[in-house]
């Protein structure tokens, strides 16, 4: 069954899932639980995703490291799948003490079918025969998230998979809505940590989340918003412990809003230069290949033009991947010839995100005024359609959001 062709509509199947903060210890169990056992049975059932216990991913990471100073990517899948192992384990056995039945089930078991990159897979389907099976039996069924299975191997989803295998799982039950239950009540206009006037937005468009998600929005993870938006599958992003209507991602008719919706900020970017690069075709696709094949993402990216056939060339990736790409570039380098490799840490990402952008310069001489009024130097410039990103100095961050929050006036609804 393909992942985007569900069984016949099973009626009013719920499909949840709580993501890390909401299971970090046993009190946090219980009360997911509680919460579990006080709502009406859903009448086709509920399927329950879950994430690790609190920082129990990062904990495994580190006790990998402190064995392998690289560890293989087979075995540390197999390692970090644990994590979600036990918080499906120990929701069932608490469910179990409230009267519910349940049963907990493995990406494997769930019928999540990856590729086979390890670390980073995608999911390619979902045969949800076992979850049926089991919600006919009149089962809740608990899910371990952030996993699936290539063959017979375990391969994870990368950060904020659990996200992914919630909204997969709804899309092949035939479910209409994913609730994702997190930290947090809902999308704010901005960082709400960074800027204390950030305004809850009850909800917003497929396009504008992903945008957000994209330029370092932590709400949801990004895939997981273009699963939902392919397979048509509002999102409610709610708070754990409250009842609040939190923010509804669903498709939206967007032209008519015209606005920028909200600030996105990401930290912990670097940039690398290359300078004086060969300028003729191929060249750039060559500098950055061998990053794509090392799993090392690559976001802005700017050519100067050029002079006596030489260029200047600039992208960012990751600070955490700053060392790794920077001795890849080199090694490449050694076979194109380039007069010097520049690396610069310390950087981050400030975006406005809403529909638009793309057709009003307005947005943009915004921006660029509302950062020059606060003092703030541009250090690369990108865009989308509903999105323009600035790359600037890390410690002026909190300042930028600040500024453009209040520039495009996104404290007033």
């Amino acid at each position: 069954m393909s992942l985007l062709s569900p069984e016949a509509p099973a009626g009013e199947i719920v499909v949840s899932k709580f993501g890390g903060s909401s299971l970090a210890t046993a009190e946090h169990i219980a009360r997911v639980a509680e919460r579990i056992a006080g709502e009406p049975a859903p009448p086709a059932g509920r399927v329950v995703v879950v994430s690790a216990m609190g920082d129990t991913t990062d904990e495994l990471l580190d006790l990998a490291r402190r064995v392998a100073r690289r560890p293989d990517p087979r075995e540390l899948d197999l390692l970090l799948a644990t994590g979600e192992h036990i918080s499906a384990a120990l929701l069932v056995m608490a469910l179990h003490e409230r009267g519910v039945e349940a049963t907990a089930l493995t990406g494997h078991q769930a019928g999540i079918q990856t590729d086979g990159r390890h670390g980073r897979g995608l999911i390619t389907c979902v045969e949800p025969a076992r979850i049926r099976r089991e919600l006919a039996a009149g089962r809740t069924v608990v899910v371990a998230g952030f996993q699936g299975t290539s063959g017979d191997e375990v391969v994870t989803l990368g950060r904020g998979g659990s996200d992914t295998s919630a909204v997969a799982l709804a899309i092949a039950l035939g479910a209409r809505r994913c609730e994702i239950y997190t930290d947090v009540d809902g999308v704010y206009s901005a960082d709400p940590r960074i800027v204390p006037n950030a305004r809850h937005l009850p909800e917003i468009g497929y396009e504008e989340m992903l945008e957000l998600a994209h330029q370092g929005a932590q709400v949801l993870q990004v895939r997981s918003v273009e699963l939902a938006w392919l397979g048509d599958v509002e999102i409610a992003v709610r708070h754990a412990r409250g009842t609040g209507p939190g923010t509804i991602i669903r498709r939206i008719t967007m032209e008519a809003r015209q606005k920028v919706r909200g600030i996105a900020t990401h930290d912990g970017i670097a940039k690398l230069t290359l300078l004086d690069l060969p300028d003729h075709p191929g060249v750039a696709g060559a500098v950055l290949e061998p990053l794509a094949e090392a799993g090392i993402a690559v976001d802005s990216v700017i050519q100067n033009v050029g002079h006596d056939g030489l260029t200047d060339f600039s992208f960012t990736v990751a600070e955490v991947d700053l060392e790794r790409a920077a001795e890849l570039v080199r090694q490449e380098l050694r076979v194109i010839g380039s007069r010097e490799v520049s690396v610069e840490g310390g950087l981050a990402k400030v975006s406005i995100v809403g529909t638009g952008i793309s057709n009003a310069p307005a947005y943009a001489a915004r921006m660029f005024a509302a950062l020059g009024a606060a003092g703030i130097n541009i250090e690369m410039i990108s865009t989308s359609e509903i999105r323009i990103t600035c790359v600037i100095a890390s410690d002026r961050l909190a300042a930028a959001a600040v500024a453009l929050h209040g520039a495009f006036d996104l404290e007033v609804a």
